[in-house]
């Protein structure tokens, strides 16, 4: 009988443990005002942002061609926005 009640007990706990946890996983949960509010804030949706983001995806994806077009090691410029005059020439 002794353990039947350890078992339950600890099934009780487990359980009361679980609820807590929901209950405080519902309380600080944002509502769905909350999230679009959220997201009207993001970076991502500033214009000047995203103009930016996408001008230095530009600027890697030039250095990546050019590159691969050539034998230089460019990761040993000293200066990144001139196309030659790195260490291994």
């Amino acid at each position: 009988m002794g353990t039947v009640r350890k078992v339950l007990t600890v099934v009780a706990m487990v359980g009361a443990g679980i609820g807590l946890g929901s209950a405080l996983f519902a309380l600080v949960t944002p509502g769905e005002l909350q999230k679009q509010a959220m997201l009207k804030e993001m970076p991502e949706k500033d214009p000047r942002r995203r103009d930016e983001v996408a001008r230095t995806q530009e600027l890697v994806m030039a250095t990546l061609q050019e590159a691969a077009a050539t034998q230089e090691n460019v990761a040993w410029r000293k200066n990144w926005t001139v196309g030659s005059g790195g260490r291994s020439a």
